[in-house]
């Protein structure tokens, strides 16, 4: 068992390309309708047949796509994702920028990510619909939190609006302000009478409100800038504001989680994840009192 296992691990980077490059093509989609030939999808995505069918073959072999007839591919339940919820913009992502990355790892990326990103709008745009995915399972879940029904939520670093939008949807009592970059990538039509979008950086102010959500914020950032915006938000923040942070904690043990990968790419990134003794001294140090520690929902208030 152990050779099969460091030989799955090490053919990682293979991995990426081959799905990222399949995400870009569009396989998924093309094969949405039925299985089809390889020669079919090569002709329609303008790449080479052979090269295609050996990339489609080797993905099918870990359950990528399937070849039940030689040469004719169909999808599965792990492709058919490449077709949705922002994991074709993962899949680009881990194929491409973060795939260059980690190519120095452990060095950190030798530019600064986020001023990279400003000055590649594809990428952003690709960012921030990767980013997107998955935030109706955390609106629901911040919705499921007790509310007075009169409180601003801040959802800062929010991207495109999308966990503000389901939020709203499931509390349109509140009223919730996307802070971002003036660059992000948004559609404000979307956001209706309750939400609206407020320009601005993390490290220099944020808007006054009774309720902060950080998703997924924190771990791109070392604990020195990650405690630089947390003071930001105390000193905006009335006493007894919350604090929402939906991020990873590292458990102890060797169990596999997703997030102790994730902290190799947060290392060249300048970021990192956190376990449960970090999350509290990280925040605690900047005025607030934590209230629980959950995988996936850190709860703190101002002091």
């Amino acid at each position: 068992m152990s050779e099969p296992l460091l030989w799955g691990l090490m053919r990682g980077p293979m991995t990426a390309k081959a799905i990222g490059w399949a995400a870009d093509l569009k396989i998924a989609d093309a094969l949405a309708a039925g299985p089809r030939p390889v020669t079919e999808l090569a002709l329609e995505t303008g790449v080479d047949a052979a090269a295609l069918h050996r990339t489609l073959r080797a993905l099918a072999s870990d359950g990528v796509f399937a070849e039940d007839v030689p040469g004719v591919f169909r999808n599965t339940e792990a492709s058919e994702l490449l077709g949705r919820d922002g994991w074709p913009e993962f899949a680009h992502l881990f194929g491409g920028v973060f795939y260059e990355m980690l190519s120095r790892f452990p060095e950190p990326f030798e530019e600064d990510f986020w001023a990279w990103l400003a000055d590649h709008p594809a990428e952003r745009a690709a960012f921030d619909t990767a980013m997107a995915a998955g935030k109706d399972h955390h609106s629901e879940r911040l919705a499921a939190l007790d509310w007075d029904g009169t409180e601003t939520v801040v959802d800062v670093g929010g991207g495109n609006g999308a966990l503000l939008r389901g939020f709203l949807a499931r509390r349109p009592d509140l009223h919730g302000i996307v802070f971002d970059l003036p660059e992000t990538v948004r559609d404000e039509a979307t956001f209706g009478e309750h939400l609206e979008f407020v320009a601005g950086s993390f490290f220099d102010t944020v808007p006054a409100a009774e309720a902060y959500v950080l998703s997924g914020i924190l771990h791109d950032w070392s604990d020195e800038r990650a405690s630089a915006i947390l003071s930001t938000i105390r000193a905006s923040a009335p006493q007894g504001a919350r604090l929402l942070l939906i991020e990873s904690v590292i458990p102890a043990g060797n169990e596999p989680q997703g997030s102790k990968w994730l902290d190799l790419l947060m290392l060249v990134l300048g970021g990192r994840e956190r376990t449960e003794a970090d999350w509290r001294e990280l925040v605690g140090a900047a005025g607030f009192a934590i209230e629980s520690v959950e995988d996936g929902l850190i709860q703190a208030r101002c002091r």
